[in-house]
């Protein structure tokens, strides 16, 4: 599955793009593939550009105040996340097989996080 979509994020915003969720009702970064939008993390290594808790990113970029562009791709066990061109995690796992895509809002319910805005996004089955 490559998907592209165009962001723009807050400094401060907590979001991400979930991929093969596993139980559509309970999506999370522990349910999903997350590749993560937050440039402010307390460990940076999983900031913007990671796949949560499975890896870290490499260069670590900063999307924060400016339109970006993640092309992902989930194919078999392999996920790549490319931001603005800039390959910044790999991973091969196979912990979620299938499932469906969702886009984070918000700060999961906790204290006021930064505004983030999705457009263009595309989706096309391998």
């Amino acid at each position: 599955m490559p998907l592209l979509a165009e962001f723009w994020a807050d400094l401060n915003a907590n979001s991400g793009i979930y991929m093969r969720c596993a139980n559509p009702a309970v999506i999370t970064d522990k349910s999903c593939y997350e590749a993560n939008i937050y440039d402010e993390r307390a460990d940076p290594s999983f900031g913007t550009g990671a796949i949560q808790h499975i890896t870290k990113a490499n260069p670590m970029l900063k999307a924060g105040g400016k339109w970006s562009t993640y092309e992902i791709t989930v194919k078999g066990p392999q996920v790549t996340v490319v931001l603005n061109g800039t390959k910044t995690a790999e991973a091969t796992d196979s912990k979620f097989a299938s499932g469906p895509v969702a886009l984070q809002f918000g700060n999961h319910g906790k204290a006021p996080g930064g505004a983030i805005k999705f457009r263009k996004v595309q989706i096309k089955p391998l």
